[in-house]
């Protein structure tokens, strides 16, 4: 059984800096009342955080912080179970995690998740789903059992009824499909592999026995065949270098024949300069008989004169320009003329280049022939080693064989234990036997709550709810009241099957607001009664905003409140 003795915390959500601490099993009932923001959910919240690290509510971890103090978050819990004394803290800035046995700390050298895991399923043997199923119940964030997902209700009770073992062996079982798998893939490449090898060699060794004479008496044809072949890519080879030595002769001008042509066009250009500043000159002493420096007069004379010089002078270089580009285009055709034969050497180069490359083919022909020739020549020595070799292979094939046989087998075994494990296999057997079991008690819970109906949950953990009168119902048609009265009965069915099972009990039972929706004053009063008759010795909390009616209902009362923005209990 698990015994919460104690919680604490500080600078949590809305308390401060100092511990709030609240004893979990002073009181057989404790109401909890406040305002709404007081911090009367706060208690959810810790023991959830404290002990699964996430809230109760929906929530983020940097949210759980105060706000003001924005640091030295800390909640700390102290249980019994047996004869050992636990203590857990945990914290957000600075960020622990301590787990306390008989007040020595346990083993931190772990991972955070592993020391989660060590926890929750060596000590507590709770997760926080089945965690809130059986100890807390009506809370607005917290979804009853009824309104789970049928998966979500499938693991809950594969946790209570421990049979989550099953689904953990399926998941490594997978893993070793997988790994059986990758093996027989890798043994089925290595057998084709060998086998293909294998009759490789046998026909190799085949030709080996073949008449070595005829064979080497072929491949001396081959070769002379490629010798002859190389004598005629020589001669082609002769030939075009001899021809590219007369193109080159014939184009060794080249660079002659550019200096030129850049001259004779840097000369032209100063020529058509001059024309044009003998054209300036000619227009300026037709227009103009001022002197634009002087602003003397020009005389006519004068005038007519320069104009006719300037004539002059233009007519000579007209006549020098005209003479230049006939030398000009002569050095441009040869130039022509000189492309035209660099092309066809440049071609001959790569005729040259690819003459080259079947000479090279021909000459690797020959090295490869050449060494057939010397391996044929040592035939009963190779035939001898690769007999050996062969032998090898088989071996290996026996042995490939040997190991696919073995990963069938496996397979067969993973096969059958796949079939068990699945969710239809051994896990469905086992919660077909509790179900009977799990039926009777809520029916039992139910009857004592005076609310006769046939409540049953199928395999696929779907409910069937009928009256006396056979009338069939669903969860959802029911009132809040009468769906409370439900939920209670499968909270106090999951507890008694944790205890049946896996001998976890606890004395905490929390309540959250089940009293402020659903239930009157007369209802409370009978809805109080059942819950006492149900929960024997334990420890029950409710937490509730209707002080004035249940104030003297119960053993001892905690009040919340709001002071300078903190909260606090008083």
């Amino acid at each position: 059984m698990i015994h919460f003795k104690s919680i604490k915390w500080k600078n949590f959500l809305s308390t401060g800096n100092a511990f709030t601490e609240v004893k979990l099993n002073k009181s057989k009932s404790t109401l909890i009342i406040g305002n709404n923001g007081a911090g009367k959910s706060t208690i959810l919240d810790a023991l959830t955080f404290v002990l699964f690290g996430k809230p109760f509510r929906s929530v983020n971890k940097n949210q759980l912080i105060n706000s003001i103090n924005q640091g030295g978050t800390e909640v700390v819990v102290e249980f019994v179970i047996g004869s050992k004394e636990y203590i857990v803290k945990r914290g957000i800035k600075k960020n622990f995690f301590e787990i306390y046995q008989n007040g020595n700390m346990l083993n931190q050298d772990a991972s955070i998740r592993d020391y989660q895991e060590y926890l929750e399923k060596t000590i507590l043997k709770l997760n926080y789903k089945s965690f809130t199923q059986i100890v807390v119940l009506g809370s607005s964030t917290f979804i009853p059992f009824m309104q789970l997902k049928a998966s979500d209700r499938r693991t809950i009770i594969e946790d209570l009824l421990d049979i989550e073992i099953f689904s953990v062996m399926n998941h490594i079982l997978k893993t070793r499909v997988a790994q059986n798998k990758d093996d027989m893939g890798t043994v089925d490449i290595a057998l084709g592999l060998s086998k293909g090898e294998m009759e490789n060699l046998e026909f190799f060794i085949e030709k080996l026995k073949e008449n070595k004479s005829s064979q080497i008496e072929k491949n001396k044809k081959d070769i002379e065949k490629h010798e002859n072949a190389i004598k005629k890519y020589q001669e082609d080879i002769d030939r075009i270098l001899g021809k590219n030595k007369t193109l080159n002769e014939s184009i060794s001008d080249e660079r002659e024949v550019r200096g030129k042509i850049d001259s004779l066009s840097d000369f032209r250009r100063g020529i058509e300069k001059g024309i044009l500043k003998c054209e300036e000159d000619i227009e300026f002493y037709e227009k103009n008989s001022h002197c634009d420096t002087c602003e003397q007069e020009i005389p006519e004379t004068h005038r007519d004169d320069m104009i006719e010089k300037f004539h002059g002078k233009m007519h000579e270089l007209s006549s020098g320009l005209m003479s230049l580009g006939h030398k000009l285009n002569k050095q441009k055709t040869r130039l022509d003329e000189i492309e035209k034969v660099s092309q066809e050497y440049d071609e001959n180069l790569r005729e040259q280049i690819n003459i080259n490359s079947h000479i090279s083919a021909c000459n690797q022909y020959i090295k490869k022939v050449s060494t057939q020739i010397e391996e044929i020549s040592h035939t009963e020595e190779d035939i001898e080693s690769n007999k050996k070799e062969l032998e090898e292979l088989k071996k290996d094939i026996r042995i490939y064989n040997d190991e696919k046989e073995k990963l069938s087998s496996q397979k067969h075994l993973y096969d059958l234990a796949s079939t068990l494990l699945k969710d239809s296999g051994i896990k469905s057997r086992i919660i077909k036997q509790y179900l009977p079991i799990i039926n009777k008690y809520i029916n039992a819970h139910l009857n004592k709550m005076d609310f006769y109906v046939s409540f049953e949950l199928d395999e696929g953990f779907n409910e069937t709810i009928k009256s006396r009168h056979r009338d069939e119902f669903t969860y959802s048609s029911f009132s809040e009241g009468e769906k409370m009265r439900i939920d209670l009965a499968l909270l106090f069915t999951w507890r008694a099957v944790a205890k049946l099972k896996n001998s976890v009990n606890t004395n905490l039972l929390i309540l959250d607001e089940v009293f402020d929706s659903s239930l009157d004053a007369s209802g409370t009063d009978e809805f109080l009664k059942i819950l006492y008759d149900l929960a024997g010795d334990v420890n029950v909390f409710v937490i509730s905003h209707k002080g004035e009616i249940l104030y003297d209902k119960f053993h001892s009362t905690i009040k919340f409140e709001k002071h300078k923005n903190f909260s606090r209990m008083i």
